[in-house]
C-alpha cells in the first residue's frame, strides 16, 4: 500500500431527506439540543473527519446490534457532540430509530442503514457549524 492510498476514496455519505429535517425543527424536543461552546470546541478542533470517525464508532458498538446493551440509555446526553447530535435526530437509540427513521427495532442495522445514521448525525453537526458561524457574524 503506497501513501495516501488508504484515504484515497473517501466515503460519501447519502443524502438526508429534507422531510426528515422538517420534521425534526417540528419536534420541542428534538429542535431544543444544539452544541454547547465545549462541543464547538471540540468539533472544532478535531474537524468533521475525526469526529465522523468517532460517530462511526459509536453507531457500530451502541446501535447496530440487534439486542444493544441498555437500549435506551446507551448514549449519553452530553460529553461528545455526536451524543447532542444524536438526540437532536432520533439516531440515539433503537426505540427513536424506529419512531424517526423506520429502522425495524430488535433487527441489526445494515451496513447502509449505519451509513445512513452517520449521514444524519453529520448533517446535523453540519447544520450547527453553519449556525454558529452565522451567529459569530452578526
Amino acid at each position: 500500500m503506497q501513501q495516501g492510498e488508504l484515504f484515497s476514496q473517501e466515503q460519501t455519505l447519502p443524502a438526508v431527506p429534507d422531510t426528515l429535517w422538517a420534521r425534526l425543527a417540528r419536534s420541542s424536543f428534538r429542535s431544543r439540543f444544539h452544541l454547547n461552546c465545549q462541543d464547538m470546541t471540540y468539533l472544532t478542533g478535531k474537524g468533521l473527519p475525526v469526529v465522523a470517525e468517532h460517530g462511526r464508532d459509536f453507531i457500530t458498538r451502541r446501535l447496530a446490534p440487534a439486542n444493544p446493551k441498555k437500549d435506551g440509555k446507551q448514549t449519553p446526553w452530553k460529553g461528545h457532540p455526536v451524543f447532542v447530535a444524536q438526540h437532536a435526530t432520533g439516531t440515539c437509540c433503537r426505540s427513536c430509530l424506529e419512531k424517526w427513521h423506520g429502522f425495524i427495532k430488535y433487527q441489526p442495522l445494515s451496513p447502509m442503514q449505519q451509513t445512513y445514521v452517520l449521514a444524519v448525525i453529520m448533517g446535523w453537526l453540519e447544520r450547527e457549524l453553519e449556525r454558529e458561524n452565522k451567529k459569530g457574524s452578526l
